[in-house]
């Protein structure tokens, strides 16, 4: 069995979360990785192969109580303990509430929510049993305040800073340290930049998040002592309104 530290990034895409798991392989933990099709994992971790780190990928959907309790399982006997847990799954999905769709909304609330809410149980478990960890969730504005047209979305993102909330106050004293970052932002993605070009083009005046800058901040949360527990953190570019 690996003895090493482990990083579990769920929902880890090409930009925040792969940027959060490669920042903790570089500090020596072992970063597992996920998202729905392994095959889009790969490329990270073999980067961090590449980097002298050690990287696994699982295929996961977040949303399966049963895939969820079969991948702590294999990775806590398999791999180590789950030192740090980063929940990284968004599902931003504009529509206006007229012609919103049961069917879409509970969809949106099941993958930004719901798995958040699984994943950090079943990892929850292991970290109080060693009375030590690291949880943080990857929150957004709409999880403060809700915009015209995102309704499903800022439902989730409520949800999931109300289950941090929560979840801090009941582990804190257990010494998990739990935490939400609000990601305020448009982050340098292939997204933005063909979606928004406008906006990607203020990249060169740091008008948007460097997902390498982020995960700085993830591991700030994760390194810092007891006595000075951040519980949320906001990152934005000095560019955005607010």
């Amino acid at each position: 069995m690996n003895n090493k530290k482990v990083v579990l990034v769920v929902g880890a895409g090409d930009a925040t979360g792969g940027a959060i798991a490669k920042r903790f392989a570089q500090e020596g933990f072992v970063a597992c990785v996920t998202r729905r099709s392994a095959d889009k994992l790969e490329p990270l971790v073999n980067d961090i192969r590449a980097q002298g780190g050690e990287a696994h990928g699982f295929a996961c959907d977040a949303r399966k109580e049963d895939d969820v309790i079969a991948l702590v399982e294999q990775i806590e006997n398999q791999i180590g303990p789950i030192e740090a847990f980063v929940f990284n799954i968004g599902a931003n999905v504009p529509c206006s509430i007229l012609e919103e769709t049961a069917r879409k909304y509970f969809k949106i609330w099941e993958m930004a929510c719901f798995s958040g809410f699984l994943n950090a149980r079943e990892v929850a478990k292991r970290m109080v049993k060693r009375q030590r960890g690291t949880i943080l969730f990857t929150g957004a504005t709409a999880g403060l305040r809700g915009a015209s047209g995102f309704a499903a979305f800022a439902g989730a993102k409520h949800g999931i800073r109300a289950l941090a909330q929560s979840m801090a106050r009941e582990l804190g004293p257990l010494n998990i340290h739990v935490a939400h970052v609000v990601v305020d932002g448009a982050i340098d993605t292939d997204f933005i930049r063909d979606h928004f070009p406008e906006k990607y083009a203020t990249k060169d005046q740091d008008g948007i998040l460097d997902p390498e800058h982020i995960a700085d901040n993830y591991w700030y949360l994760h390194s810092q002592p007891r006595d000075a527990w951040t519980f949320e953190l906001d990152l934005r570019p000095w560019s955005e309104r607010w």
